[in-house]
């Protein structure tokens, strides 16, 4: 039996919120619906569902679901209006100069199907960004949007100067290996082939608050960091922190 790639953390009978993993879609590909997805493994569960926001295929963490036309209609009023809190973890090559800021930069497409930095005609948008931890050549960072955008996260990091560990749409960084942080102290052993330590974007949705559509009162959903986000860690406490 295939494991499931989500975990619903919240639900009632007019929204949910799942935990989904990363390499999972929040909705179906538009030219390769076949491939699995959020929405109909929730649809093959509860019936009819209705997308809210998305997670990009790489990240991971909180996606919320209405499960009334009239929820979805009150739950998108509300992220519209940017009241929902999202927080984010991402791990970054580097460490900013300043422990905490805001990046205010516009962002528009671009050809490759990404976004890029647009200040004069790109849609406003706002991160809020802090250092939790600082390592010598990489950091933990909480990220929190203010604006919805796609790649928004990636993006702005990477216009800060700290683009994520992992990143190959605006890094050309496909994966990152034990030897890239032990450097010197790293010996392969002969004959073997090194296998990465982390291969996707190391971007996690960790925290999502809203006002219930109906009820109006608040709900707080948190979500622990997934295992390979907190191997990474934990082989840059031990080996990139002297």
């Amino acid at each position: 039996m295939t494991k499931k790639q989500f975990k619903v953390l919240f639900e009632d009978e007019h929204l949910l919120i799942a935990n989904k993993n990363s390499g999972l879609l929040t909705i179906p590909d538009r030219y390769r619906p076949d491939l699995p997805n959020l929405y109909n493994s929730l649809k093959d569960d509860y019936g009819e569902v209705f997308t809210v926001h998305r997670l990009d295929k790489g990240t991971s963490g909180l996606v919320c679901f209405a499960k009334t036309r009239e929820s979805h209609r009150l739950l998108n009023l509300q992220f519209e209006a940017r009241l929902p809190l999202k927080r984010y973890f991402a791990i970054l090559k580097g460490t900013p100069f300043h422990m905490k800021g805001l990046i205010d930069a516009g962002l528009t497409p671009n050809k490759e199907g990404g976004m890029r930095i647009d200040l004069k005609r790109g849609k406003p948008s706002q991160t809020e960004y802090k250092v939790v931890e600082s390592f010598n050549n990489f950091s933990l960072v909480e990220a929190t949007i203010l604006t919805g955008r796609t790649h928004q996260i990636r993006v702005h990091m990477k216009h800060l100067g700290y683009p994520l560990a992992v990143d190959v749409t605006y890094s050309q960084k496909a994966a990152l290996y034990l030897s890239e942080i032990k450097r010197k102290k790293f010996n392969l052993k002969k004959n073997s082939e090194e296998r990465p330590i982390l291969k996707r974007v190391p971007l996690h949705a960790h925290h999502l608050s809203l006002n219930h559509p109906v009820s109006k009162q608040n709900i707080s959903v948190d979500c622990d960091m997934p295992k390979d986000m907190k191997a990474l860690l934990n082989q840059l406490r031990k080996w990139d922190n002297n």
